[in-house]
């Protein structure tokens, strides 16, 4: 018999939810990134560099982002949680925020295709990489440990 409301899920699975969220989200901005990437003529090989100076630049903040969150996750005194809670609410602040402004630069015209192409690659990139380590630390979560 379940003693938690139906929207509770387990600690362990809040990480599998994160790490779906950012695979996800990460998927549809390299996505948007490697289209805008067909729309310049010609690329030049060091777009490729710069992508990938994105992609090292956010590389460390988000690796950050994801063993603190795991920390928390792992941190809670119940075993069950909503399941809203893979993200804490300056998490969720960060996310519409960065959604918004995405959306908002895509749109205005305000920076060139290449811009996108080249910053789109290399956050969406990274962005998949932490739904990756959310799901490892899914598959390695061990209930009684404590650590990030």
């Amino acid at each position: 018999m379940r003693n938690h409301p139906f929207y509770c899920v387990k600690k362990r699975v809040l990480l599998a939810i994160a790490g779906s969220v950012w695979l996800i989200a990460g998927f549809n901005v390299a996505r948007l990134g490697v289209l805008a990437y067909g729309s310049i003529d010609p690329i030049h090989f060091w777009y490729i560099l710069l992508s990938i100076a994105v992609f090292l630049a956010f590389g460390c903040m988000f690796f950050m982002m994801t063993r603190k969150h795991t920390k928390r996750i792992r941190n809670y005194p119940e075993e069950y949680r909503p399941v809203w809670h893979f993200f804490d609410l300056k998490a969720y602040i960060i996310m519409i925020v960065m959604m918004g402004g995405g959306i908002w630069l895509r749109y205005s015209g305000l920076v060139p295709d290449v811009f996108i192409a080249i910053f789109y690659t290399g956050l969406g990139c990274v962005l998949g990489l932490a739904g990756v380590f959310f799901w490892i630390t899914f598959f390695c979560y061990h209930k009684g440990e404590a650590k990030a």
